[in-house]
């Protein structure tokens, strides 16, 4: 949970929390988002289980070890959100505490390989918010979670960016310097309006229509990246590697997306251009993260459709016969 460890908030013992099964389901949400994101493919620029992206330190054996050494954090943020009483905003202390220390165990399992650590950050908030929610209701809708991670970050970019005067220690805070950039602190603030306004509807759109996991994924990433404030594509190329990469996110999306084959086509040429120009979009790969939890967090379970064994490119898995369970 690297964005933000400091806060003007004082920080709260964090009380060990029973994991009820509330908590179980809401942490093995978050979690299924974190693995799916990884094992999409193809990704423009990033880690999957076919390619190594615009990376060199890094493959998906490097990410299941990071998502192993921080699963616990999305349980235990999960019980500290159904454990909280009072303001939301008195639960981010307690978080970012929990968050250190997945952090360091992240870092510690990868050799110092910063695979997830954002993805850590914004699927902690998750966890934490349904957790709370989870109080009122056992249904948990996308409207309320994200709205409760808005009120647990409230007021971070004022406190954090806006009134920080002393020097920048975190990408984050160097990209506000320089170019006004919010990115993920103003994501979170503002509830995840990325996940909301694209993220959701994107994926959601795909699994209706009856459109394979790998597809309505990778359809549901192309749609984030068009439209997000994506600080690691920043910090790695600017202004310019941004605008660069909304662009042409935004032209695969004309094309169809993931559920064309015309854009199939054009998400491999951009994955293509990507590497060759080192862009990374890992803030957009933490909000698929999120947009996956945040659909497993109101739906338990994908459509049969959407598992039956076909990834993007048409080939099949094999899956076992009816009946083998083997």
């Amino acid at each position: 949970m690297v964005v933000g460890l400091s806060s003007v908030l004082p920080e709260t013992p964090v009380v060990p929390a029973l994991l009820d099964g509330a908590a179980w389901r809401i942490g093995s949400a978050t979690l299924t988002g974190l693995l799916l994101e990884v094992c999409s493919h193809p990704k423009p620029g990033l880690v999957t289980p076919r390619s190594m992206g615009a990376h060199e330190d890094m493959d998906v054996r490097t990410f299941m070890l990071s998502s192993a050494a921080i699963a616990p954090c999305l349980y235990q943020c999960a019980a500290l959100g159904r454990a909280h009483r009072g303001a939301p905003v008195r639960l981010l202390s307690a978080v970012r505490a929990v968050g250190r220390e997945h952090d360091a165990a992240l870092l510690a399992a990868t050799n110092g390989v910063n695979t997830q650590r954002g993805a850590l950050f914004c699927a902690g908030l998750l966890a934490a918010a349904a957790g709370c929610v989870s109080r009122a209701t056992d249904a948990l809708s996308a409207d309320d979670v994200l709205r409760t991670v808005g009120e647990i970050t409230e007021g971070l970019c004022e406190r954090e960016l806006r009134r920080n005067a002393g020097e920048p220690r975190t990408a984050g805070e160097i990209l506000f310097r320089r170019h006004g950039t919010l990115g993920i602190r103003g994501e979170v603030e503002a509830g995840f309006p990325s996940v909301v306004d694209c993220g959701l509807p994107a994926l959601r759109t795909a699994l209706a229509a009856g459109h394979g996991l790998d597809r309505a994924l990778v359809h549901a990433l192309v749609a984030l990246i068009a439209i997000s404030e994506d600080t690691t594509v920043m910090w790695r190329g600017g202004p310019e590697a941004l605008d660069f990469v909304r662009a042409e996110a935004r032209h695969v999306m004309d094309l169809g997306g993931a559920l064309t084959p015309e854009g199939v086509a054009a998400i491999h040429r951009l994955d293509e251009a990507c590497i060759a120009r080192r862009i990374s979009p890992g803030g957009s790969a933490d909000l698929l993260s999120v947009t996956v939890g945040t659909h497993l967090l109101e739906h338990p379970a994908f459509p049969q459709t959407a598992t039956r064994g076909f990834c993007l490119d048409g080939d099949r898995h094999h899956p076992k016969p009816d009946g083998d369970r083997r």
